[in-house]
């Protein structure tokens, strides 16, 4: 058994990439100061935000809404409110609405729940089952991303904040660079430009690695939801999951070091990679071609 480095207390945490053994209470204060340097980083606040929070119920996702209540929300000048994208996956969703709510209301913020299938006429459920030649995350991911960046549109958000955590991040970097697509790594949150039509994402938790999270909600009793999306198997970003986690367990510091790295060349990157001009689709959503990406899926889905 060891003790916290801080204050001797026994029961510490071992932080294995930095050797620090830290108590609960020095633990959390270690996760919160993190995420407030992330805050101050990703946001300029100058009075007036609007931060739109992306809360499907996970770990991640109400640790998000959690810490930005609790470092932002006693602001008058700020306004907090989340969004939970509703998919359509049978005895999956419906099970994390409530307890999304019920966070919701302690805190004292705006919950904003949209439909899939209300927005684009079709569930998860109903797309995982039909003939397609894209996979069910790959649909999944596009039409979320639309319908959290259109709601957020639409309650006049400044910000979107994302659960996105150390691991997920690392993983997007590698798969970017495994596919050769630079240009998309350009364009990964938290973004510093603002496109006309595109809420700016901010990623508060960037560097705190997954198993922190976990840890960090289970110390503070947060309410989250824990069952796996049945559709998640499917993923491709399954392999570099498993990748990211090997080399972080062969070398600690390996996630931090591929995202410093990333953050080194970005600067580079978005010199090489202008932004795309953009038009309106006939959905509103704004795109590079004529159809958005969600538009050109949901219309080729109905030709097959």
């Amino acid at each position: 058994m060891s003790a916290c480095d801080k204050c001797k207390k026994e029961s510490a945490v071992l932080i294995r990439y930095s050797g620090a053994h830290l108590c609960e209470e020095h633990f959390c204060e270690f996760v919160e100061r993190r995420v407030k340097h992330e805050l101050r980083k990703q946001i300029e606040l100058k009075g007036g935000e609007r931060i739109a929070v992306a809360v499907s119920g996970g770990k991640d996702s109400t640790l998000v809404l959690h810490l930005i209540h609790a470092i932002l929300g006693k602001r008058r000048d700020l306004e907090i409110a989340a969004i939970t994208v509703d998919e359509g996956i049978a005895g999956y969703r419906e099970s994390s609405i409530p307890m999304v709510a019920e966070n919701c209301r302690e805190r004292g913020i705006e919950h904003i729940v949209v439909s899939l299938k209300d927005m684009f006429g079709t569930t998860m459920d109903e797309i995982a089952s039909a003939e397609r030649r894209v996979s069910t995350c790959s649909f999944c991911g596009v039409l979320r991303r639309v319908a959290m960046n259109r709601t957020a549109r639409e309650w006049k958000a400044t910000h979107l904040a994302t659960g996105l955590n150390l691991d997920d991040t690392a993983q997007s970097v590698l798969m970017n660079f495994a596919r050769g697509d630079l240009e998309r790594l350009a364009r990964l949150g938290p973004h510093q430009r603002v496109q006309e039509g595109l809420v700016p994402r901010i990623q508060p938790l960037r560097m705190i690695p997954e198993s922190e999270t976990t840890l960090y909600a289970i110390i503070k009793g947060l309410k989250f939801h824990d069952l796996e999306c049945p559709y998640a198997p499917e993923a491709l970003r399954n392999t570099y999951r498993q990748a990211v986690a090997q080399l972080e367990d062969a070398s600690p510091g390996t996630r931090h070091s591929i995202i410093k790295s990333y953050d080194q060349i970005l600067p580079a990157l978005m010199t090489m990679f202008e932004p795309a001009k953009l038009r309106a689709c006939s959905c509103g959503e704004p795109t590079i071609s004529e159809k958005c990406k969600a538009c050109e899926m949901i219309e080729a889905l109905k030709r097959r």
